[in-house]
């Protein structure tokens, strides 16, 4: 079996004008303070990361190498999580999302959709010039402000909005496909891609592209109250990231799933730091381990109580104490016998002759 990689850390959260967290050496130098050995780079952050030239340089991204083997960690993956979002956006959310966009191409839609894809098509390539082979994005929505049936969905509807993101999306798969890299979205409200019927939906329309992957993360699986851990067993041949990050459900007689629309500390559902929630991390680094995932354990912090150091902290801790190492023989090897047909065949009540002979 192999062994997964970590800890990990996803920047994103961390980012600030104020130091160490605004410049890539200075939260690389902090991450590994904390024990963390990966870095995950979210690529809209000037401050930390060039994407347009990290795809056509390489003095640059070895530059970026430099700094992180300077600093004891190791850049996990990139993440497109913003620029993938605007790939496809319904109308209805075009000035929420605008913000994700350079001024330039806000307010018009065809030319934010075509920004992201360029962007897209960039992270493949400085994912390639630095060696990765795996990266973190959304794949947008056209079909969210549908997901409760009411009013009633026409006929053709899902197909037709799953076949819109696949056309837009299949160039991209094929882009990262030229530079040997994956392309994990991460499963998510708010995203066409939400469930597991909805990845089966967009693989089925991509043709079952060979790097259309998963980025699980078992908090949006848990406030869906979705079986997080069966689900490792039905998509684990899919699953080409890990982010570690806790939540908890916690219904009452006012609100539920929907969380009536609540600030984060009052929903029922909502973002916990790790091991403050109620996931069960132990058996999911087991279901992952089992199956011969190798790939970073990565912390995304979130919570509406804990201050985010101390989460990071906690959380490059508590990743390390659920790593497993895979064991090389079976825990009853010592009573175990070789291989002996005759003998087999007796315990078989088959008497002596191999039936080979008869």
């Amino acid at each position: 079996m192999k062994r997964i990689k970590g800890p990990a850390v996803f920047l994103a959260q961390f980012v600030s004008e104020v130091a160490p967290f605004n410049s890539f050496r200075g939260i690389c130098r902090w991450a590994a303070s904390l024990g963390f050995l990966g870095v995950q780079v979210p690529t809209w952050e000037r401050s930390l990361f060039d994407l347009e030239k990290a795809a056509v340089s390489d003095a640059y991204c070895d530059e970026i190498r430099a700094v992180c083997d300077d600093e004891g960690v190791e850049i996990t993956e990139l993440s497109t999580h913003l620029q993938g979002q605007l790939v496809a956006v319904h109308p209805a959310y075009d000035e929420q999302f605008d913000v994700f966009a350079p001024a330039s191409v806000r307010g018009d839609r065809d030319a934010r959709t075509a920004w992201a894809v360029e962007q897209l098509k960039l992270a493949a390539q400085a994912s390639r010039r630095l060696g990765l082979t795996a990266h973190a994005t959304f794949p947008g929505a056209l079909l969210w402000h549908t997901v409760y049936p009411w009013p009633q969905r026409p006929q053709g509807l899902v197909a037709q909005g799953f076949a819109e993101l696949a056309r837009r999306w299949r160039p991209l798969l094929d882009a990262f496909d030229e530079c040997n890299v994956d392309v994990c979205y991460e499963i998510h409200p708010g995203e066409d891609l939400h469930d597991g019927a909805t990845f089966e939906r967009f693989l089925e329309a991509t043709g079952n592209h060979g790097r259309a992957k998963i980025l699980y993360d078992p908090s949006h699986l848990l406030l869906q109250q979705i079986d997080y851990l069966a689900f490792i067993d039905i998509y684990h041949e899919r699953i080409g990231m890990f982010h570690v990050k806790d939540a908890e459900f916690l219904p009452n007689g006012r609100s539920g799933l929907y969380g009536g629309y609540q600030d984060w500390i009052d929903r029922p559902g909502r973002f916990r730091s790790v091991g403050d929630g109620q996931i069960d991390f132990a058996s999911i680094f087991s279901k992952l381990t089992r199956y011969g995932f190798d790939g970073w354990a990565v912390l995304e912090w979130e919570c509406c109580i804990k201050q985010p150091e101390q989460g990071a902290r906690e959380g490059a801790q508590f990743i390390l104490e659920h790593l497993i190492t895979p064991t090389e023989k079976a825990f009853d090897d010592f009573a175990g016998a070789a291989d002996d047909e005759a003998r087999n065949r007796r315990i078989l009540g088959l008497g002596a002759t191999s039936s080979k002979t008869q």
